[in-house]
């Protein structure tokens, strides 16, 4: 063989694993078909937090009066903007991913790969074989089918992160975390957004607490129009704008826009031949067991093409798995999604882990529950916030913490305490008799297991 293990995709389901192995003394190739580093460094989470923050700082420079700041003439510049934006990708190293590959010797090659046997791909003309190989192709959008929407045309986050201004008027198609963060960033920065989605609630899969606050508060602060459950059944190019034809039941309504943006979800890249390899895959992913293997065993895979979560943070932890049952076959271990915590970074921030209500209830699983508001806590009240809360659902057996959904600023960090609790079976008593610093928004949860455990 070429190489003991190629590595077919440079986003974190194939980095980490590609620099284990290579450490491990191991001969290691990294296929790449589009951006070294992936998605998330370069077009996904770092851009578009980037943006978030700057659209945090003008929100709150604009709000400052109720603290004695004098804020009301604050301004910005959008290509300002893009260019703080552009330092972030920066400084990740993203850049500099093939020059780190080979200063390992690791080797890097540029193409799409495609099976044509079980231990060999082609790149372009070339040929390489391999002993092992882990397939981390990743996710690519699903632009759905409406009629007139690509002549008209559209945007995706990959365009929308390097816009030089705000659009004046935007349509989003989905309300998933991807519509809901660029819904937000885009009406701070003045754009009149509007979110279409098939769901009857935004985030779908989330509590319908989460959905409710961000529903309000995208009305009610921002002036977006909301339109749930409902369909784009065409779209249309009129002038400079483009309209979009709505049905809702029997109703209809159209929409004129300077821009579309479609948020409407996301598929694994299978289309690399895997039947020549003999691997078994879905229209959506690529079936790997526990321990990341496929039905091919000499080929693992990781990531988005796997799933069942299409997070940065799953990606690295299903890679790391991989590369030690490559390397360590006799003493493989296996995965555990039981506690993966899930964050939006909305304004205010979403986090959950674990099960939720809806999923308790469908699996016959005897819970209690408590929602408790963030303005319980001394830091809600410092920082003059009065939207948000915690929630956590605990077994009405064992008290044992079984999931929990938080909105809050700096959710990402407060929601971990939980994803502990959920991984380790923690009982709602434990955390609530663990001291919290006053005054924290991490102390919502001490209130909330306190309540919860005695109930």
């Amino acid at each position: 063989y070429d190489y003991d293990l190629i590595v077919i995709g440079s986003g974190a389901g194939g980095s980490v694993a590609a620099h284990i192995a290579s450490k491990a003394g191991i001969s290691v190739a990294i296929v790449e078909a589009d951006l070294i580093g992936g998605e998330c460094p370069n077009v996904g989470c770092v851009p578009t937090k980037a943006l978030l923050q700057a659209a945090e700082i003008y929100e709150a420079a604009k709000h400052g009066a109720r603290f004695g700041i004098r804020g009301t003439t604050v301004g910005y510049n959008y290509p300002s903007i893009k260019a703080w934006k552009d330092l972030a990708v920066k400084r990740t190293g993203t850049y500099l991913g093939e020059e780190i590959y080979t200063r390992e010797g690791i080797n890097v090659i540029k193409g799409r790969a495609h099976f044509v046997d079980p231990h060999t791909i082609t790149v372009g003309i070339a040929r390489f074989s391999a002993k092992h190989f882990l397939i981390a192709t990743g996710s690519e959008l699903v632009i759905p089918p409406i009629p007139g929407l690509k002549s008209s045309g559209y945007l995706t986050y990959r365009e929308a992160i390097n816009l030089t201004r705000p659009p004046k008027s935007l349509a989003i198609i989905g309300g998933g975390a991807i519509g809901c963060e660029f819904a937000q960033l885009f009406a701070i920065f003045g754009t009149k957004v509007y979110i279409v989605d098939v769901a009857e609630k935004l985030l779908a899969k989330e509590e319908p607490e989460v959905s409710e606050l961000l529903e309000t508060r995208f009305k009610d602060e921002y002036s977006m129009s909301v339109y749930l459950g409902t369909t784009v059944d065409k779209v249309a190019t009129v002038g400079a704008k483009k309209q979009l034809s709505l049905r809702s039941g029997k109703k209809t309504a159209t929409l004129s826009v300077d821009e579309i943006l479609v948020a409407t979800g996301k598929r694994a890249v299978v289309d690399i031949g895997l039947e020549n390899a003999g691997v078994a895959y879905e229209k959506n992913r690529i079936l790997a067991d526990a321990y990341m293997q496929t039905s091919a065993p000499h080929i693992f895979a990781a990531g988005d093409c796997v799933g069942p979560y299409l997070f940065t943070h799953m990606s690295t932890y299903q890679s790391k798995i991989a590369a030690h049952n490559l390397l360590h076959p006799r003493s493989k271990i296996a995965a555990d999604y039981k506690a993966v915590p899930r964050c939006i970074f909305t304004n205010p921030e979403v986090a959950s882990v674990g099960k939720t209500e809806a999923e308790l209830t469908e699996a016959k699983i005897s819970f209690k529950k408590v929602v408790v508001p963030i303005s319980v806590v001394g830091r809600a009240n410092t920082s003059d916030i009065g939207e948000g809360f915690i929630k956590v659902l605990a077994s009405s057996k064992t008290d044992v913490i079984l999931g929990a959904a938080v909105a809050c600023p700096h959710a990402g960090e407060v929601i971990h305490e939980l994803t502990l609790a959920v991984q380790n079976e923690l009982t709602t008593a434990q955390v609530a008799n663990t001291i919290h610093a006053f005054p924290t928004w991490s102390e919502s949860v001490r209130v909330a297991c306190a309540k919860l455990s005695k109930q």
